[in-house]
């Protein structure tokens, strides 16, 4: 079981969030939703309130596996001006350990230089953002130990590539049944 931080900030998009987190919870990941904001309660870009389990101010995440970053606009910004979280995506980077992120929230990754060398995929219109990667236009990709995905309507597609990295192919084709999903 892997330990998965997933951020969460205002603005972000709700689906590219809760999606992934239903998922991975599914499948029975150690899931922890953290907040940049300085509180519990995250409003989405449309206006969903969600309680994070904890703020990025109280956890170390030493114990983590996996962060995740969901996109949306403004949450994408929020997730870039946090500087504890820049730093953890860089120290878990360097370590080897995996990332995730999707929508407009792989321009994170691209502005600390993670993507440099790596294929990767975002919302339409930040290929510029994702710094020295090969873009391509696919629903997820994971190249070396960072996973992307293209926005709302992947968000499926991108938590099955994660779990697959996570827990291999055959898990997540076994979800992609359990939830009705078509998934190759």
């Amino acid at each position: 079981m892997a330990k998965i931080y997933v951020f969460l900030a205002d603005g972000c998009e709700e689906i590219e969030a809760l999606t992934p987190v239903d998922i991975f919870r599914r499948a029975g990941e150690d899931v922890t939703t953290v907040s940049v904001m300085g509180r519990e309660d995250v409003t989405g870009s449309h206006g969903i309130t969600v309680r994070a389990d904890k703020k990025i101010e109280d956890e170390a995440f030493e114990d983590g596996d996996l962060l995740f970053l969901p996109g949306g606009m403004p949450g994408t910004l929020n997730l870039g001006a946090n500087e504890k979280l820049k730093n953890l995506i860089l120290s878990y980077y360097s370590q080897g350990r995996r990332l995730a992120a999707i929508c407009a929230a792989p321009s994170v990754l691209g502005a600390l230089g993670v993507l440099e060398g790596k294929e990767a995929v975002c919302f339409p219109g930040f290929e510029e953002k994702l710094t020295g990667a090969t873009v391509l236009e696919k629903p997820a990709v994971t190249s070396g130990n960072v996973t992307t995905g293209r926005g709302m309507g992947a968000a499926v597609d991108f938590a099955l590539e994660v779990l697959t990295q996570l827990q291999g192919a055959e898990a997540a084709r076994q979800m992609a049944e359990k939830i009705v999903y078509p998934y190759a």
